[in-house]
């Protein structure tokens, strides 16, 4: 079967949480409001941290850009534990035990406190106590040492034997974290945004953020109008908006891809996924019956296409049948060189922010939720500190940022790569990417499956970094800053604020 071939008849493109769950659909906003609170954007992180403000009794306005939840948050694999793949040796040697145990106390506590959420609110989310795993498919002592220090942090952590896995491949090595979670992770953001609109709490859909106000109290500025006038000022967004707190150059981008598939078996019941590149997580997609597999990879190197085709090859192999995924869709989330979010206030501006999750947001992001209510509220909280927004980082964590950024660089040198021949009459149906026109000029070209052209300047809106197009999402991509738009131009992830001409 030729990549991709999949593509236009059996496969929907689109997270396959976002199509099977109903989350509350709010007005945009179109006057001025007052709030002692405003929250930008409609994520885990916001929403949880919205709700627990709320709750507290404060008067608090959620912004989301798009639809609540219908980003990275409503595009993760549903995985709710304390284990982040082979981190916790990681850390014990960047960090020392005070730090590495701090941060799995943490996130093994936010574990818990989504189950105490969906049981408090009456959530249907599919939630399900299961085991999570991370394996390596040669032997080595890493694992190993990977188990024996998570245990000694307090966390449920084992060596365990391979058979455990129930997994059709060649392993070598596993560590087990017992009684962790999953769910269904659209539903639990429906449930968390309608608890806190049932408190009282206030969301506006298509309400995009533009810029954050200082000058007298802090003013929301949306690219509607309409501002929200308020004490305190939380930007929850994937990456702050604009060129705040600088997070653009101290964080690095990355997708993954992800699938929905039946196995012609029964799928493994456990979390799992590898330290062996490139990665692959597995989870049961109960939404497929008792052969529902959800596959999610990080092919760094390939294109969409191949990266989504690479997952369907690999379930393929390993379960012996051609594999025909129901959905595709695409992850993206910022890394930090020190494996440690940032949140808490952000250099040079009153606002509170959260990023940097490491693809583990849904237990990292519930952290931060409860780090930015008591910065909201004055309190103390164990662990502000460590996720400290203003921090350098050690030696390492530095060089890793020059290296990022020298990337960066390359990404602005590189220019426009992968043009099209032929002009803008030659494009077919389906097709899009980069041309030159007569003038010499360069411009992004896209013809939907109506047959209408779309084009746009490729350039980031955010600082001008050279857009790409992704085939496979049908988006223009920024690999400097990841910032994400529509074939349209309209603005998708990122730190950019306003769409492409």
């Amino acid at each position: 079967m030729a990549p991709g071939g999949y593509r236009n008849h059996m496969t929907t493109q689109g997270s396959v949480w976002l199509a099977t769950a109903t989350i509350p659909q709010y007005d945009g906003i179109l006057a001025d409001k007052h709030a002692d609170v405003v929250v930008v954007g409609g994520g885990v992180i916001g929403l949880t941290t919205a709700l627990y403000l709320q709750q507290e009794g404060a008067d608090v306005v959620l912004l989301e850009a798009g639809r609540v939840g219908g980003r990275t948050s409503g595009n993760t694999t549903g995985k709710v534990t304390s284990q982040h793949g082979a981190i916790y040796a990681d850390l014990l040697d960047r960090h020392g035990p005070g730090k590495a145990g701090q941060y799995a106390t943490a996130n093994q506590a936010a574990v818990e406190e989504v189950a105490a959420l969906v049981d408090r609110l009456g959530i249907d989310c599919e939630l399900t106590r299961t085991p999570a795993f991370v394996y390596s498919s040669t032997p080595d002592s890493t694992l190993r040492r990977e188990a024996d220090v998570a245990a000694a942090f307090g966390l449920p952590a084992r060596f365990a034997h391979p058979d455990e896995l129930d997994l059709p491949l060649k392993v070598a090595e596993v560590v087990c974290f017992d009684d962790q979670l999953q769910l269904h992770p659209a539903r639990y953001l429906a449930g968390l945004a309608t608890a806190f609109t049932q408190a009282g709490g206030r969301i506006f859909d298509n309400s995009r953020v533009t810029e954050l106000n200082t000058d007298h109290d802090i003013q929301a500025v949306t690219a509607q109008g309409p501002l929200v006038r308020a004490n305190h000022a939380i930007v929850a967004t994937l990456l702050p908006i604009g060129l705040t707190g600088g997070y653009f150059a101290r964080t690095r981008p990355s997708q993954s891809q992800g699938i929905a598939v039946r196995l012609p078996i029964e799928a493994p019941r456990g979390m799992a996924i590898s330290v062996d590149a490139p990665v692959r997580s597995t989870r049961p997609w109960p939404g497929g019956g008792p052969n529902g597999l959800i596959v999610v990879g990080n092919d760094e190197d390939s294109d969409a296409e191949s990266a989504y085709q690479s997952l369907v090859d690999w379930v393929g192999e390993a379960w012996g049948f051609e594999a025909v995924p129901e959905y595709r869709w695409s992850a993206h989330d910022y890394s930090t060189p020190d494996l440690l979010p940032f949140v808490g206030k952000a250099p040079g501006t009153p606002a509170l922010v959260a990023t940097g999750m490491h693809k583990w947001g849904l237990t990292n992001g519930t952290v931060a939720a409860g780090i930015l209510r008591d910065l909201v509220l004055d309190r103390d909280n164990p662990t502000a500190s460590l996720y400290d927004a203003g921090r350098i980082g050690d030696v390492q964590a530095v060089a890793k940022l020059v290296k990022d950024n020298l990337h960066v660089g390359k990404e602005f040198a590189s220019g426009h790569l992968g043009r099209l021949k032929g002009g803008l009459d030659h494009l077919e149906i389906g097709q899009g990417g980069l041309l030159t026109l007569a003038d010499g000029s360069t411009v992004g070209a896209y013809r939907d499956h109506e047959g209408e052209l779309h084009t746009v300047d490729p350039v980031c809106t955010h600082l001008g970094c050279p857009l790409r197009w992704n085939p496979a999402d049908t988006t223009w991509d920024c690999n400097c800053h990841g910032s994400r738009f529509s074939y349209t131009g309209r603005n998708l992830d990122g730190p950019a604020t306003k769409p492409l001409t």
